[in-house]
């Protein structure tokens, strides 16, 4: 592989990089290792920028970069959700209502690309806000977990914001796919 072949990989490498990081993380929260959690989580953060910049600064943007980089994303939220959840550290609730929404735009997308009716799903201002506020709230629990701060008030105030967010950015999806489909 040349070095100019490796360069052009780069941001993919960095990507899957941020995958492997998915069932570490997951361990040191089941271990309850807050700050290796912590830490993992900012690292995948950095990661997930410092990839995004190399595609577009260097053009390095590939279909398979396309794919990977929100599967990557989404990966690592669910299992931080889902984990929390299960530890008792998150309200169940939250984690299926985060796995639901995406379930339902993958069940969308691929309901559609079976009938021959391919959809795009392209990111909406409110689904952007919803990651966002996804990641705040993950970072802000591991970080509450990891240095001992008391979220107080502010932790249900965050997580009905995600709530609402998540269900607004789920409505707005499932009713472009089904103006798409033909059924509105």
């Amino acid at each position: 592989m040349t070095l100019y072949a490796l360069f052009s990989a780069l941001p993919n490498l960095i990507t899957l990089g941020r995958l492997v990081l998915v069932p570490l993380i997951v361990d040191m929260i089941v271990a309850q290792r807050w700050v290796e959690a912590f830490a993992i989580f900012l690292i995948a953060g950095i990661s997930d920028g410092v990839d995004g910049f190399l595609a577009k600064r260097f053009d390095l943007r590939t279909e398979l970069g396309a794919y990977l980089d929100p599967v990557a994303d989404k990966a690592l939220l669910v299992s931080i959700y889902v984990t929390l959840a299960v530890i008792g550290v998150l309200p169940p609730w939250i984690a299926i209502l985060a796995v639901s929404r995406d379930v339902m735009i993958v069940g969308a997308v691929v309901i559609s690309w079976l009938l021959d009716q391919p959809v795009q799903i392209r990111p909406l201002i409110v689904s952007k806000l919803n990651t966002t506020a996804q990641i705040v709230f993950a970072a802000s629990v591991l970080a509450a977990k990891a240095f001992g701060i008391d979220l107080g008030a502010w932790f249900d105030w965050s997580i009905y914001t995600v709530a609402a967010l998540t269900v607004a950015s789920a409505g707005v999806y499932f009713a472009q796919w089904l103006k798409h489909m033909g059924v509105m």
